[in-house]
């Protein structure tokens, strides 16, 4: 079956780059889409624009580039649209929770028809035609809690929980939608498949207690659960509860607590660090008593001492100094507004959410970040009395090196569409 791919050259804010090229999940969207659609297409073709692709007549699958799905809804999908025997569109039911409440806030990228949302994926049986017959695939969402907040601080919304789906499709046109992917749609979604798994086949079960057994640790300790690549140094200290991933060439030091995580390749983490709930990219450096809670990390990023992260997004090559704060939640009830793909502040509908950091940034110590705050690529934010709280949005211009007269040290390497590199010092 041939592949169409849709590309979307619109970037991503803040990060100043297609999200092609953004890792979800520690891996580069494309990758993730070519590796999930390898066993059902031959052959693959980029185009810019759905009226300009052939009318050949072959089978073929037409998706846009920023859309983030996985294995197990791509099956969905195609087993539905073959039976359907006619040209399909993927579409959302306004009954979908973990799509209403997760995927549609600051999107662009779906089409309203009626009271179904559209999204950017066909399959044609037969060439491509025109109107494509929608076709609605449950999630089969779980309600999963992940904050409990205290009865004076709940206003009405009490415990926070997310939709997690057991399959799905988002589409990433806002930083907001990484954090969704890899949280949700990645590492929510692996615990609820693991113990769905385990109360429906007893043989997995069993597998699961033999193997603690005979590791001698608990159940979400033993090797069945937690992953772990070639040529790692691991302190015995050191707790890892799963359902986690390890990569290769990994230090992880005395006292590190990591649960539910995926951690990438040559990964260093010092003593005492805590990660839960999280994305390590490859390359990525944590020093001692640097926390991480719902947040990821892009490749070679680096969080210094006594940082705390909370629901936030981080850029590759990014470096956020110690003993710095991201805040995910606002003193008063008011909702928490971010930008979405035209760069327009709106309702994120997430009752908690932290910042977002550009790539290629340098962040001072000691700064507090307020919650759904950007900070655009290539910035650095120098420690300073006037630079402690950050309560807006920070754009390149905004950056301290222009102050100083070594700016030139400090190259651009993400300017955004239409700016030209030698534009950007």
């Amino acid at each position: 079956m041939r592949k169409y791919v849709l590309r979307d050259h619109r970037h991503v804010h803040p990060f100043n780059e297609e999200a092609r090229d953004l890792r979800i999940q520690n891996k580069p969207l494309w990758l993730h889409q070519r590796d999930t659609l390898a066993s059902y297409t031959t052959q693959e073709i980029v185009a810019d624009r759905f009226d300009a692709l052939p009318r050949d007549g072959a089978e073929c699958l037409v998706h846009a580039d920023n859309l983030y799905f996985d294995q197990e809804y791509i099956e969905a999908f195609m087993r539905a649209a073959r039976q359907l025997g006619v040209p399909a569109r993927a579409a959302f039911a306004p009954d979908n929770k973990t799509f209403q409440q997760h995927s549609l806030p600051l999107s662009t990228s779906f089409e309203r028809d009626g009271n179904l949302y559209l999204a950017n994926l066909w399959y044609f049986p037969a060439g491509i035609t025109n109107d494509p017959q929608p076709v609605v695939i449950d999630f089969q969402s779980r309600e999963i809690g992940y904050y409990h907040v205290p009865t004076y601080m709940a206003a009405d919304q009490g415990d926070l929980v997310y939709q997690v789906p057991l399959l799905g499709l988002i589409a990433i046109d806002a930083w907001v939608h990484i954090l969704m992917a890899d949280m949700v749609f990645g590492l929510f979604k692996r615990g609820a498949r693991f113990e769905k798994r385990a109360q429906e086949r007893t043989a997995f079960k069993l597998r699961v207690l033999w193997r603690a057994l005979l590791e001698q640790k608990q159940v979400l300790r033993c090797s069945d659960v937690v992953r772990i690549g070639r040529n790692c140094t691991i302190d015995p200290s050191a707790t890892i509860t799963g359902p986690s991933s390890i990569g290769d060439n990994c230090t992880i030091g005395a006292g590190v607590a990591i649960d539910n995580c995926t951690i990438g390749d040559n990964v260093n983490i010092s003593q005492g660090c805590q990660l839960l709930l999280s994305t390590v990219g490859d390359g990525a450096f944590l020093p001692f008593r640097a926390s991480l809670f719902m947040t990821t990390l892009m490749e070679n990023a680096m969080v210094a001492q006594n940082t705390c992260l909370q629901l936030c997004v981080i850029g590759r090559r990014t470096f956020i100094g110690a003993g710095s704060t991201f805040t995910d939640y606002n003193l008063l009830p008011t909702p928490i507004r971010a930008m979405n793909a035209n760069l327009e502040l709106r309702d994120s509908s997430a009752p908690v959410l932290g910042g977002c950091v550009g790539h290629n940034c340098r962040i001072g110590s000691g700064m507090i970040i307020y919650p759904a705050r950007t900070i655009e690529s290539d910035v650095v934010l120098f420690a300073s009395p006037e630079r402690r709280v950050v309560d807006r949005n920070i754009a390149f211009e905004d950056s301290d090196h222009h102050k100083i007269r070594l700016a030139p040290l400090h190259r651009r390497l993400y300017p955004r569409k239409g700016e030209k590199v030698a534009d950007t010092w």
